[in-house]
């Protein structure tokens, strides 16, 4: 006979007899099965099967070349982004802004000989010992030099100021783009590895190093002692004794004395437990599933072990 039919068996002997004759259950868990979502080959598992872990522990990882390469060259690009931007904002180096200052003392300079050339030229014109050509292309002289200083004027105001205000909002942009690829990339990095929610027991280990998993495949399993509940079925006479938020008295080998649960499940439909067959004979034998949660530590309770169930005397909570 199964567990599931002897316990249906029980509970119909219960509801035939005395009311306080206790209701055989069993413990179950509700387990955290712990996958990544993405694919790849276990690297690394970092707890064992029955161990304890507290929230934030590692449990394991997967293989993370690729990731930690992308998060290198997105560092790379985000400093080369920022670099761009600061020449902008702080415009020339000094050595460039140097060089183009004596590049206008120069123009000056030339300018300044060439005005004394004009007016020498000028001079000799009215004494008749130059020739009006000579003259012209003094003046010419004068206006590509007066061309060059402000050239090279614009120039130097240019590199002190920095770039544009449009070079600058790009260059802000590029950094931005920059900065939301390696928030990208760590976040991926972050995914290869897989840390515990909460504290739990360590139930299963599933893969191993070396193994390729899926996505979303549970590699570790874990049982947090909130996440025991006790499960037993219940005649159609006696589940009207019970309601949502009953509290229910439970009895074990090993388990604490005045234990209670709390319930937290009352199925709607009441079932026919295999192997029972359906007959016009076993009608009778319809259970309801009821669960209850332990409203102190259940660390003791094991998914499994046999629990005996009290119910109320005095009907479902209100």
């Amino acid at each position: 006979m199964t567990r599931l039919g002897l316990i249906v068996g029980l509970l119909l002997l219960a509801g035939c007899g005395d009311e306080s004759v206790p209701v055989q259950g069993y413990a179950e868990g509700d387990y955290l099965r712990i996958g990544l979502p993405t694919a790849g080959q276990v690297a690394e598992i970092k707890v064992g099967r029955g161990g304890w872990v507290e929230p934030g522990d590692p449990l394991f990882s997967l293989d993370r070349g690729a990731e930690q390469a992308a998060v290198a060259e997105a560092q790379a690009r985000l400093e080369q982004a920022r670099h761009q931007r600061d020449n902008l904002l702080t415009g020339k180096r000094r050595l460039e802004l140097r060089a183009i200052e004596a590049q206008r003392a120069q123009a000056d300079a030339d300018l300044r000989l060439a005005e004394i050339q004009v007016r020498r030229q000028e001079a000799l014109i009215r004494t008749e010992t130059t020739s009006q050509a000579s003259l012209d292309n003094a003046r010419a002289i004068v206006e590509r030099d007066r061309a060059r200083v402000g050239e090279l004027s614009a120039q130097l105001a240019f590199a002190r100021e920095g770039g544009r205000s449009s070079e600058i909002l790009a260059a802000e942009a590029a950094v931005g783009a920059a900065q939301a690829a390696l928030d990208q990339a760590l976040v991926r990095l972050r995914l290869r590895s897989a840390e515990a929610p909460q504290a739990a027991r360590v139930e299963d280990v599933l893969f191993r190093p070396g193994e390729t998993v899926a996505a979303g495949q549970p590699v570790v399993s874990l049982l947090p002692p909130g996440n025991i509940l006790v499960r037993f079925y219940l005649h159609p006479d006696q589940v009207g004794r019970i309601g949502q938020g009953s509290v229910v008295a439970l009895s074990c080998t090993g388990c604490a004395e005045g234990q209670t649960a709390t319930v937290s499940f009352i199925a709607r439909e009441a079932s026919y437990v295999p192997p029972i067959l359906y007959s016009r004979d076993n009608k009778d034998k319809l259970a309801f599933l009821v669960e209850a949660r332990p409203t102190a530590s259940a660390e003791r309770l094991r998914p499994g072990q046999p629990v005996s169930v009290t119910l109320p005397p005095n009907g479902p909570a209100k």
